[in-house]
């Protein structure tokens, strides 16, 4: 276990909307240090959205977040010699941490031509309350109300 906690970084928001929520993003599909494509692939993303929904890009994607950030999940807990999976409430950066990564995923996994095509389409779908992101939450959901009855073991 660790001695101290270590600090929170600050992430600037991103240069074209000003938005946090877009520069973790970025920051997520961001593989091999290849920024600069990250961010040209998360722009073309959002000018797909912004093009097919005639709606603002940045309200896409925060009420895509929004509506698949889990409120409960299932955390391990050691109880004399048996362990057991007891739900707990997700803190918001790690419900926005496990939003993008559930978004990122299934994006990943969808059948398509390019990834920003891709990711365009997945976070639309998210953000009707459609798509593999969002059954992804609802199989967190079903795992902490199976495992209620052991909520008097919270850390």
């Amino acid at each position: 276990m660790r001695r101290t906690k270590p600090e929170k970084r600050i992430i600037n928001p991103d240069i074209r909307f000003n938005s946090d929520n877009v520069q973790v993003l970025i920051n997520h599909v961001l593989m091999m240090g290849k920024k600069s494509l990250a961010t040209r692939i998360v722009y073309n993303a959002l000018e797909k959205i912004k093009e097919s929904t005639k709606r603002d890009p940045v309200e896409v994607l925060d009420l895509a977040l929004k509506n698949v950030g889990p409120l409960m999940e299932v955390r391990p807990r050691r109880v004399g010699g048996a362990t057991y999976q007891v739900p707990m409430e997700v803190r918001n950066d790690r419900r926005l941490t496990l939003a993008i990564r559930w978004i990122l995923e299934a994006t990943m996994g969808r059948t398509g031509k390019s990834f920003a095509e891709k990711l365009s389409v997945e976070l639309m779908d998210a953000a009707k309350n459609q798509g593999s992101a969002i059954r992804k939450r609802e199989e967190a959901h079903k795992m902490a109300e199976a495992n209620r009855a052991f909520s008097h073991f919270r850390i």
